[in-house]
């Protein structure tokens, strides 16, 4: 690595038939639609799957009627200066008191690590409290992610914390793996897809160092 190139941590899982999605939701499919052969040139796949798989922006629209596809949602709050708080193994919640460490002086986004080793498990995550939402949002933030599949529990049928996210405008990312990444500021890069329907998108997401 040269002295101009800063160090890049990848915090996206792998995206196959292996990623979970939630129950019930359209499981990742591929198969071949031109194959490489003397008589075509290329290969082509067709894949199917949850805009909801691997790690991903959600959009307004996900959780309220009436709200931004995430083709139409600013780019800003997916690119720039971010803090990673750790709250490994906090319990099934992310409370106001497992962040009050790292507050200081935050920069536009936060992500979350929950967990040793990140897991895309619905039958049981750490999501967010809503009053951790509450708080981070009087520091003026603009995006909150996690290593989780949710900022709600799999069980809730109202989604509060998304609801609070549509009631400050911040963006969300969910499903990242941040197993390798120690607790501090860096420069988050995970734009989503122009994709100008849909209530969700996929993201490349990558942490490099300021």
């Amino acid at each position: 690595m040269t002295s101009f190139q800063r160090r890049i941590w990848d915090i996206s899982p792998p995206v196959d038939e292996h990623a979970a999605v939630f129950p019930g939701d359209a499981a990742y499919s591929q198969k071949l639609h031109f194959a490489l052969s003397p008589d075509c040139p290329v290969n082509v796949n067709t894949l199917t799957f949850s805009p909801h798989t691997g790690a991903h922006a959600d959009a307004p629209m996900h959780y309220a009627h009436g709200e931004a596809a995430i083709g139409s949602v600013d780019l800003w709050p997916y690119l720039g200066p971010c803090r990673v708080i750790h709250c490994v193994d906090c319990g099934p919640l992310v409370e106001p008191r497992h962040i009050a460490h790292a507050l200081q002086d935050l920069p536009p986004r936060v992500l979350l690590r929950t967990s040793a080793a990140a897991s895309q498990d619905w039958a049981s995550f750490t999501a967010i409290a809503p009053a951790t939402l509450a708080l981070l949002a009087t520091k003026n933030i603009a995006l909150i992610g996690i290593d989780t599949p949710s900022v709600d529990p799999s069980t809730s049928q109202h989604l509060p914390s998304h609801h609070l996210l549509l009631e400050h405008d911040l963006r969300v990312l969910e499903n990242l793996v941040l197993d390798d990444v120690a607790e501090g500021d860096y420069e988050l890069i995970a734009l989503p897809l122009k994709l100008v329907k849909a209530d969700a998108s996929p993201v490349r997401a990558i942490l490099r160092e300021l």
